[in-house]
């Protein structure tokens, strides 16, 4: 059997560039110089014997051949990753419990693949999974019910709990796809559609509502919601709009066709999913979630969100890997 000469790194290099368009973006990323990413970009491309990106463009885009080679270069850097959480997290010292909670934003696709990972890689581990909003997950990472948990970043860091940012994502527009009304018209009430709020008692809803009062926007809430898939199905029916992030968006896939993506008109701002630490022996299986973490983001949310609405590529994104000390 003839073995690859593909370089683990160039793949990596690639996917990122194929994501951010953009050979700074890729350097800043992976911490490698820009001569070092555009080396290993160029000997993939030599090796293949195809342009997987088309370098004449600002920014770069993926190649026919490129999205081709990029699903496979996804899916197998995703089973690396698996095989990391399950080889070096069989027996993590001194981790006899794990508490581990995520938001259900994620519960679809991601949160099951990371389940039945933590299932596998800890078969003498007693793990408990729970599914809860943002805030709920804080309360109990702060009063150390918890030991791990995957939530919105909120105002003011967790006293004694490190954290793991993960991914940036931005507040869009949720409207009809009937609605052909500009996003401004929209947010400025024009549209005649009433505005689907988030819950203010939740994190995201706070946060929507923050900006709002900091643009001066005042608007009519008919609906106070606590559930996306309820905002989306109201959306779908053409019975109002939203302020929401892309992650909601794919989760709602049965709503696809009838639910459109519009850019937040004004200052744009973003929410970050982290995953946060509260216990230090829970640190060294918190580091195999990020990872694989970051792979089902890219595979289950951020390319099918880009595919569908390319203008989201640098705005929906992940974070470079680094641990946030919260202060004493």
């Amino acid at each position: 059997m003839k073995q690859s000469q593909l370089s683990l790194k160039g793949l990596e290099v690639f996917r990122v560039a194929a994501q951010s368009g953009s050979v700074q973006i890729t350097a800043d990323r992976t911490g490698l110089s820009i001569s070092t990413v555009s080396h290993h970009l160029r000997n993939l491309e030599t090796q293949l014997g195809v342009d997987l990106l088309d370098h004449a463009r600002r920014p770069m885009v993926v190649t026919a051949e490129g999205l081709i080679f990029l699903r496979y270069v996804e899916e197998a850097l995703g089973l690396l990753d698996k095989a990391q959480v399950e080889v070096r997290a069989a027996a993590p010292h001194g981790l006899n419990q794990l508490r581990f909670a995520m938001i259900e934003d994620f519960e679809n696709d991601i949160g099951p693949e990371i389940t039945r990972m933590l299932a596998k890689a800890l078969p003498h581990c007693r793990f408990t999974h729970h599914t809860r909003v943002s805030h709920e997950i804080l309360d109990l990472l702060r009063n150390r019910d918890l030991d791990l948990g995957i939530a919105t970043q909120p105002q003011f860091a967790l006293p004694g709990v490190e954290e793991i940012p993960l991914l940036r994502d931005p507040f869009v527009l949720a409207v009809p796809a009937t609605q052909s009304r500009s996003a401004e018209d929209i947010i400025t009430g024009q549209s005649g559609l009433p505005f689907l709020r988030y819950s203010r008692s939740q994190i995201i809803g706070g946060m929507v509502e923050a900006q709002l009062t900091r643009l001066r926007l005042k608007l009519d809430t008919t609906f106070e919601l606590d559930s996306t898939a309820s905002i989306m199905a109201l959306i779908a029916q053409g019975d109002g709009w939203a302020i929401t992030t892309p992650s909601n968006y794919v989760r709602a896939k049965r709503f696809h066709g009838q639910v459109r993506l519009l850019p937040f008109p004004r200052k744009e701002f973003a929410r970050t999913v982290s995953v946060f630490i509260a216990e230090a022996q829970a640190e060294g299986i918190a580091r195999l979630i990020s990872a694989a973490m970051r792979s089902l983001m890219s595979t289950h949310a951020i390319g099918p969100a880009i595919e569908a609405y390319p203008w989201l590529k640098d705005r929906f994104r992940l974070i470079p890997d680094e641990v946030v000390t919260p202060k004493s």
